[in-house]
């Protein structure tokens, strides 16, 4: 599942060919995808400004001058293509602009496209419960702190929830979990303040290493531009399982919740 920096890289890459563009067409070729579109989708585009883009954990946000914002989710296997050299059997949602062409191409269909007056996205039922953007100032060890005290959960559940911090997925926290030496069974409440310190800082670093990057390439993700992300090179434990550590000790794997987990046990403690 593309996470928050697949995300990230995806609205960077749309941006340079929708900001400032008027909307002409919207084609829909199916009535949904995890769920149903707008019924008056096309209509409240047509014709729309793209004013700015955005994100929101794991969402993308286009925003336009008729005071609604177009929030996408690309599920499992969803990706924008721009300027594709033709129509494919999986591209569900086409936006034309005078300048370009963009198809929402989504083979399971596990995405989502929605349409919220942009003065109402905080309170949007999807974004109300969420916690603080990894990668913004109200992220601190502080917040974590305060979340996790008293809890005896696992930190590496504790980070996968939405509500704890916003956009985090399993192979983020894999990795920012090693690179802050934090085993990731530990329980949340126990974890010292200068421990979440650095894992804090470990967050920001692996989230921005991976944006860097373009992100993982899973399955099938791509960037809108149709490159691989290959952050997946520089993978220190995730998909790992057997191989030495810089440590000396071996990978492991375990399987949480239906999630794999990988950590190396000599040097996350």
């Amino acid at each position: 599942m593309p996470e928050l920096p697949e995300v990230e890289t995806t609205v960077r890459g749309l941006a340079p060919v929708l900001e400032g563009q008027v909307i002409e067409r919207v084609t829909l070729h199916r009535a949904d995808l995890r769920r149903p579109f707008p019924q008056d989708l096309g209509q409240r585009l047509t014709g729309a400004r793209v004013t700015g883009m955005g994100r929101r954990a794991k969402y993308g946000l286009i925003e336009t001058d008729r005071g609604d914002t177009l929030v996408f989710h690309l599920g499992m296997s969803g990706r924008w293509r721009i300027d594709p050299e033709e129509i494919g059997k999986h591209d569900h949602c086409i936006i034309e602009t005078a300048k370009h062409l963009l198809a929402l191409n989504d083979p399971r269909r596990f995405g989502s496209l929605d349409l919220v007056p942009t003065g109402e996205l905080a309170e949007w039922p999807a974004f109300a419960v969420l916690g603080p953007e990894p990668l913004g100032a109200d992220f601190s060890a502080r917040h974590l702190a305060a979340a996790f005290k008293g809890r005896a959960a696992p930190v590496k559940a504790l980070l996968l929830d939405q509500r704890v911090v916003a956009g985090l997925g399993n192979i983020y926290v894999c990795e920012a979990l090693y690179l802050a030496r934090i085993a990731p069974t530990r329980p949340g409440g126990g974890i010292t303040r200068p421990r979440l310190e650095k894992l804090v800082a470990a967050i920001r670093e692996v989230l921005e290493a991976a944006i860097e990057a373009g992100g993982s390439t899973l399955r099938d993700y791509a960037r809108p531009s149709g490159e691989l992300g290959y952050f997946a090179k520089q993978w220190r434990v995730y998909g790992r399982e057997g191989e030495p550590c810089e440590c000396g000790g071996l990978v492991e794997r375990r399987v949480d919740s239906g999630r794999s987990t990988f950590w190396c046990p000599k040097c996350q403690r």
